[in-house]
């Protein structure tokens, strides 16, 4: 009977080991399926800039050209991305946006998907109001600082400057697209931060509606920790958009406030 017992203790442990074998080859390989998607992802933003460049480049060479750079970057560029990495946009819009007339686009930030996708949800050519630091991403930062409008929110004069130059963009019948919290949460945990207000600001100061849009799956596709993310449905809804004509800059906090409120609600349905 001890021998029995014995033999079926070392049947146990043999067993164990393979159980515990296998569980660590299944997180290896695991993380090599996040590690190849990362990969994956960086190919297709690289791949159409290095095939378009002369095109990209020729259309930033003066801003009445735009228009074209935005074409080119929203259907050459955002929805290869978006449908490559294997998640197909999903957009439920409360009020259509209109050809012609300028918007603040403002939405949560989760992902590096939020630019593709606000890019594809906008046939409405617009322009990214965005942190310098960005400039010092290879390939995309080199476009980066061409056509979009960079803020260095530690100068003030930097901050002054953005107003006119989205003025200018605005006179020229575009739209701006701030994203309202001012950067992504180091805590993935955070489901919306608080905003800034320098979207709420600029907006009724110009006149122009802001759109409010909720990213609801980015983070869950492509977060910015490294081991994580996956294909999938990107859903986004493009809610009711807020007037600002009749507003001043004492309701800018209301505002903000009232935006913020808006997308919240719609993320904690999920």
């Amino acid at each position: 009977m001890l021998v029995l017992k014995e033999a079926k203790d070392k049947r146990n442990q043999k067993t164990l080991v393979i159980l515990l074998l296998l569980i660590f080859m299944a997180m290896i390989l695991k993380k090599i399926g996040y590690a190849l998607y990362r990969i994956w992802f960086y190919i297709l933003v690289s791949l159409p800039i290095f095939l378009f460049f002369p095109f990209l480049l020729l259309t930033t060479v003066s801003e009445k050209w735009y228009p074209q750079f935005f074409w080119l970057a929203r259907n050459l560029w955002a929805t290869p991305i978006l449908y490559g990495m294997g998640c197909p946009p999903g957009v439920v819009s409360e009020q259509k946006i209109e050809k012609g007339k300028s918007y603040m686009l403002v939405a949560n930030h989760t992902s590096m998907l939020d630019i593709m996708l606000m890019l594809y949800i906008s046939k409405n050519p617009f322009v990214f109001v965005g942190k310098k630091e960005l400039v010092k991403i290879p390939v995309f930062g080199f476009f980066y600082k061409r056509v979009c409008i960079m803020v260095d929110r530690e100068d003030t004069r930097s901050r002054t400057g953005v107003y006119r130059r989205a003025q200018r963009r605005l006179n020229q019948g575009l739209s701006i697209c701030i994203f309202p919290e001012g950067g992504v949460p180091d805590d993935e945990t955070v489901l919306l931060d608080s905003f800034k207000d320098g979207a709420f600001k600029m907006a009724i100061a110009h006149g122009i509606p802001v759109v409010p849009m909720t990213f609801k799956d980015n983070k869950k596709r492509f977060s910015f920790s490294f081991f994580s993310g996956g294909p999938g449905l990107t859903r986004a809804r493009v809610h009711s958009f807020f007037e600002t004509k009749l507003l001043s800059e004492e309701n800018k906090a209301v505002l903000r406030e009232e935006v913020r409120r808006v997308i919240l609600n719609e993320l904690l349905k999920e």
